[in-house]
């Protein structure tokens, strides 16, 4: 069965709303699916996301078949049996997997990307310029502070964030999981011979309202006094 979510009557929510309904689905009604036409939605998530300095320093695997579904399930069924049926009930599942280096011809085919896009078009010269800056945050992070591949990761979860809310507000239900044998899924799925190793999987659809304890529970958050200071 597909959705047939509209977006009647939802013109005046403001991305609010949606920070404060969507949640962590716990079980998913395998037999409804994500219409077509949000999965091409889904796809523009996961690509229009931010990164630092545009690096997009990731690739995702969008499974939707049953064998597919299994493929990713291999690697939580020892270790995370609990994560299995989500992701096997799930109408669809993304596998977030972030580059094990950034390399210069990496970088010359996001800045080769950039200019097809007409990012340049205004001002050639800023087009080494960015290449140039760019590279300065890459080397920064591998030959003063070590930590090239910990900042790699971080911007694949900027993506994550920005995907969990976006596909709130298609209807969408999602269940972000760290509780996957990375070792095993990149096995599965030929991570990193590809130059890639998986970080989090997110399963996409729509809850079972009798199995999902996680729906009707109201939302819990530490108080602005505690998170926040205004200077």
């Amino acid at each position: 069965m597909l959705d047939t979510q509209t977006q009647t009557g939802t013109e005046d929510r403001d991305i609010t709303y949606y920070a404060k309904k969507r949640y962590t689905a716990k079980a998913y009604d395998r037999e409804k699916k994500i219409s077509p036409e949000n999965i091409s939605k889904v796809k523009e998530l996961l690509r229009f996301s931010p990164s630092s300095t545009n690096a997009q320093p990731w690739h995702f695997i969008l499974a939707s078949s049953e064998e597919g579904k299994d493929r990713i399930a291999n690697s939580t069924d020892d270790l995370y049996p609990f994560n299995s049926p989500s992701i096997r009930n799930a109408s669809h599942v993304v596998v977030f997997a972030s580059r094990l280096a950034i390399e210069e011809d990496f970088l010359l085919r996001v800045l080769q990307q950039e200019d097809r896009d007409g990012r340049f078009a205004a001002d050639p010269s800023f087009k080494m310029k960015m290449h140039g800056g760019r590279k300065m945050f890459v080397n920064l992070h591998k030959q003063d502070y070590k930590d090239v591949q910990h900042w790699i990761d971080k911007q694949v979860y900027l993506n994550i964030g920005q995907f969990l809310l976006g596909v709130a507000t298609l209807g969408i239900d999602a269940t972000p999981m760290e509780g996957i044998d990375v070792k095993v899924l990149d096995e599965e799925l030929g991570l990193r011979e590809k130059g890639y190793s998986s970080l989090v999987v997110v399963t996409l659809g729509y809850h079972d309202p009798e199995e999902d304890y996680n729906a009707n529970l109201p939302k819990s958050r530490l108080p602005y006094a505690e998170i926040l200071t205004e200077v």
